[in-house]
């Protein structure tokens, strides 16, 4: 029991529920579930709730894509979720969704509260409509020519040519990603939260520099603070997916209002199961702490949004915003078409082992906005020298002859702790690399030096822990490791076990039960980052389960140990190189052909000119789909039977997206005939299918009435 026992309520991001989980995502909640595994060991009442943001316009088109409600899309994305992130040893205690009457309740209480505060402000907001849609549209939805630089195919928020940000209706030549219309300019009247107020402002100012945030957030927030707060438009029109605003039909709370609110509503849930009382934790005066860990792309909704929310709606503030930076892979943004955009079912199909991602990030993090690079060759030698070649070896040189000679007993054996008389300070917690050839030295100087040195290390190892900084407490743990594997080469064991008995034998317990201990002592290290593999060493070993307090004192003498079982396996670079190959296959893009340009048309960027011979070249046909199915392993592909009518053909699609496969059945859609076949790890594809689409979804091009199949399209 810790003298100053805590009360601490994390969370993680909440990941939106219209994809699967990815290894993006996985390094937050790796990141937060080493802090959250951490603070249990040292005996604090910790509570991690997490889960599905599922509001919002793309939730409702997709699920109108494949002919499903809205429920029964979150409902079948939550199951995968839940199980995708548990088989990374995220140890939520509730996992829930921001689409939950716990949630409508609160947001309905907050926005109550904020209302009579008077921070509620309505006003006309002129936005784009969609005609053929029927609905406005948002950001993200609108694309047109950037009227700064004139560059075409650009979102309604920012162009990504020239860097410039503006207002959608700033957009010249827009057009709807939705159904290529012009929109319409029309008014509505909106609901904002005034941020601008001089209540929020001079709260904001004095909070964010209280502590809850990094240094380089808090500068962050500052430059903001500089350009002005703006007012929060909190409310969309119908059609949205997401709860109405009370008293005001037809208008919906924005996601962004509601999704933090999830935050809470998990917790409520959490209640309800454990008798815990909400108020201790969320209440004004709580004297518990509250624990965000987010990617820093989100950094103005949780330091300016969030806490004046819960400010001026009488609830408590963020003790802490831990923000971490973005993943790369190979040096390069995560990518669908080079097959790194890798998602977490993905992963674990090819590398299986979810403990070797667990420990790279780990080796990568720190308490900064960095991003962190996922450098596939790094990974594989990584994980294969330290956790294969120096922790697991320690215990697979040693104790097989603690087994075969001494019943599988230790020798009793003690630690000497580093005095100021060794020219290393015994108050001195923080290892630099100037000091750690005398550290070594003094440390191989006899076994009890060396396991009071990794006694030593505990406190400068949790105060890492603690800091975020991941990656200064794995250099250090394979510091310790480098050195207890240069103990058991010294000691040669394998040459102690061949002399008969007296001293030989004597020396041989000691040295392998020195080497046993420290064993136990890195693993009790690594257990936040290895929970799988602590709980195998703690069978191993026959002790109890890991607390940080564990490491105060060694294995007693005559503890007996079980036979020593293989704990870990090296990383095949092959089943690396198959993942993302096999990443590629599945991402392949379906193409994606623009309307001609015209009133109305999708204004897309114009492609290389081409003659009519080679429009020729390319017999497009008539084909009708019999039969549509899922393809076990892929992501995005669809297998495709087409009835050509005289023949019918097999066609693997990337439309996974964007459709249930039963509602494809019996439709009509035009193919590329004479396409080579492509062999792919699934199977042959014999032609293409034509889609439109915006790169992350591709919808089929479906020909009017009247067509048939066979028919050549010209």
């Amino acid at each position: 029991m810790p003298k100053n026992k805590r009360k601490i309520l994390v969370t993680s991001a909440l990941p939106y529920a219209n994809g699967p989980i990815h290894l993006g995502y996985l390094v937050e909640a790796v990141q937060t579930d080493v802090w959250v595994r951490f603070q249990r060991m040292r005996g604090h009442d910790v509570y991690y709730v997490c889960a599905d943001d599922t509001h919002g316009t793309p939730m409702m088109l997709k699920a109108e894509q494949e002919g499903i409600t809205p429920k029964q899309l979150i409902d079948r994305v939550l199951a995968e979720h839940k199980r995708d992130l548990g088989d990374f040893g995220i140890g939520f205690d509730y996992y829930y969704t921001t689409d939950s009457e716990e949630n409508r309740r609160l947001c309905g209480e907050i926005y109550g509260r904020l209302k009579d505060a008077n921070l509620i402000a309505t006003r006309s907001v002129e936005q784009f409509y969609d005609p053929v849609k029927k609905m406005f549209l948002p950001d993200r939805y609108i694309k047109g020519e950037c009227p700064k630089c004139g560059a075409k195919d650009q979102y309604g928020d920012s162009c990504e040519v020239c860097g410039a940000t503006y207002a959608p209706i700033d957009l010249k030549k827009p057009y709807s990603v939705l159904s290529g219309s012009t929109p319409e300019r029309r008014a509505s009247e909106h609901y904002f939260f005034r941020l601008s107020d001089d209540r929020c402002r001079e709260f904001l100012q004095q909070w964010t520099r209280s502590g809850p945030l990094q240094p380089e957030a808090a500068n962050k927030l500052d430059e903001w603070f500089k350009a002005g707060l703006s007012d929060w438009d909190i409310s969309r029109d119908a059609p949205y997916f997401g709860f109405e605003i009370p008293g005001a039909p037809g208008k919906y709370f924005y996601v962004w209002l509601d999704a933090p609110v999830g935050y809470m509503a998990s917790f409520t849930k959490l209640c309800e199961e454990k008798g815990l009382k909400f108020a201790d934790f969320w209440s004004a005066d709580s004297k518990a702490e509250l624990c965000h860990f987010i990617g820093k792309d989100i950094l103005y909704f949780h330091a300016l949004f969030w806490p004046a929310m819960l400010q001026y709606s009488g609830f408590r503030t963020p003790t802490k915003i831990f923000a971490h930076g973005f993943l790369t892979v190979n040096g390069e943004k995560m990518s669908k078409s080079r097959g790194t955009f890798i998602t977490a079912r993905r992963y674990l199909d090819h590398v299986v082992n979810p403990e070797y991602l667990r420990y790279y990030y780990a080796a990568k993090l720190n308490g900064t906005m960095e991003d962190i690079d996922l450098s596939f060759d790094d990974f594989v030698a990584r994980v294969n020298s330290d956790l294969v070649g120096k922790y697991v070896n320690i215990a697979a040189r040693t104790a097989g002859f603690i087994t075969k000679n001494f019943d599988g007993k230790l020798a009793g054996v003690v630690y000497e702790r580093p005095t100021d008389g060794d020219k290393l300070s015994a108050d001195d917690v923080g290892f630099d690399d100037a000091k750690r050839f005398e550290r070594e030295v003094w440390a191989l100087g006899s076994g009890a030096r060396l396991l009071g040195l990794f006694i030593h290390a505990q406190a400068m190892i949790a105060q890492c822990y603690e800091s975020r900084e991941y990656g200064k407490a794995i250099r250090e743990i394979m510091w310790l490791a480098d050195i207890a594997n240069k103990f058991v080469n010294d000691k040669a064991p394998w040459e102690l076990a061949k002399r008969a008995g007296g001293t030989a034998r004597d020396e041989l317990h000691e040295a392998c039960s020195i080497a046993i201990n420290s064993f136990y002592l890195l693993t009790l290290y690594l257990k936040p980052v290895l929970p799988a593999v602590a709980e195998k060493v703690e069978a191993f070993l026959n002790v109890p389960e890991l607390g940080w307090n564990s490491g105060n004192s060694l294995l007693p003498a005559n503890h007996k140990i079980a036979p020593y079982e293989h704990l870990l396996n090296r990383i095949e670079t092959e089943k690396v190189a198959a993942m993302v190959e096999s990443n590629k296959e599945s991402s392949a893009p379906s193409p994606q052909p623009s309307p001609s340009r015209g009133e109305g048309a999708n204004n897309a960027p114009a492609t290389t000119n081409i003659s009519i011979d080679d429009f020729g070249k390319i017999d497009l046909r008539v084909a009708k789909i019999v039969k549509a199915e899922h393809v076990e392993g892929a992501d995005k592909l669809l297998k495709l039977t087409l009835d050509l009518g005289t023949e019918t053909r097999t066609v693997f699609a990337g439309i996974k997206s964007a459709y249930d496969p039963a509602s494809l059945e019996g439709r009509l859609t035009v193919m590329v005939a004479n396409l080579a076949p492509r062999k792919m790890r699934f199977g042959i594809s014999e032609g293409m299918v034509l889609a439109a689409g915006d790169g992350n979804e591709a919808f089929i091009l479906t020909p009017d009435p009247g067509a048939r199949p066979g028919m050549r399209v010209k």
